[in-house]
């Protein structure tokens, strides 16, 4: 999943993982509302989402794709806090929807996952250079060269979909960000080179889900929370540490 952040966060896309996440979860909320299976619907929903946003384009210089994105995560959010507000179990079911149950998985679910991450994984690493091709043309801010339909975009879009919608089952939208975004951006603030910001990225998602995992077990914090703050301690290192490299203040202690 980290190195599907590298993809996010080198295209200026961070909201999308939100978004598909949430629209994951509106699937869910769905389903049970109208008592089908929640698997199914909430995959259905988040791929037909992952197709509607690799189409979304913006050609207004006054707008950023991000705030588009955006609009679509506060709509899911809503409809979703408005169907499980419906249900027995509301206030619980909103904090699960958000940071996930870890210690409630089953292991058919981490089989399943582990099989279709594998896949996933497979289909990346055979059609990489077409995919970093498409995310420097986003990160050089060439958008306007990516054609209406791109069927590589599209394949990124979908397997990132399928990708967020089983993890957001296991873990919850805001720990699925976390891990998307925040080892992205610990790599590229660390190194330079992108086969180092993927090896960096990994590590602090392995780093990040050990100690949270050992933090919540410790302390008796609910797991999900645990992981992020984690997550989100090690990002203020790094970015500490770069501010600390860069800063003419290292300059000034060495004299």
């Amino acid at each position: 999943m980290s190195y599907l952040g590298v993809h996010v966060v080198g295209r200026g896309i961070v909201f999308v993982d939100l978004a598909l996440g949430q629209i994951s979860m509106l699937g869910v909320a769905v389903a049970e509302y109208i008592e089908q299976d929640p698997t199914v619907v909430s995959i259905g929903f988040t791929l037909v989402g992952a197709l509607l946003l690799s189409f979304l384009k913006v050609s207004d210089d006054r707008l950023k794709l991000e705030a588009v994105i955006g609009i679509f995560y506060a709509f899911a959010s809503a409809l979703t806090v408005l169907l499980i507000s419906k249900s027995a179990h509301g206030d619980s079911d909103i904090s699960e929807v958000l940071f996930g149950s870890f210690f409630t998985v089953t292991d058919e679910q981490i089989l399943y996952t582990a099989i279709v991450f594998g896949l996933i994984l497979l289909i990346h690493l055979v059609f990489r250079e077409r995919f970093f091709a498409l995310t420097d043309k986003y990160r050089k801010g060439n958008t306007a060269d990516v054609k209406a339909f791109d069927p590589w975009n599209l394949l990124f879009y979908m397997t990132l979909g399928l990708t967020i919608v089983l993890a957001v089952r296991i873990g919850g939208v805001i720990p699925v960000f976390s891990f998307l975004v925040v080892p992205a951006v610990c790599g590229i603030l660390m190194v330079r080179a992108r086969r180092r910001v993927i090896a960096v990225a990994i590590a602090v998602a392995v780093l990040g889900s050990f100690f949270g995992i050992y933090f919540s077990v410790s302390f008796d914090f609910p797991a999900g929370s645990s992981v992020v703050a984690i997550l989100g301690s090690i990002f203020l290192a790094s970015a500490a540490a770069r501010f600390f490299l860069s800063h003419p203040v290292r300059r000034f202690l060495r004299k």
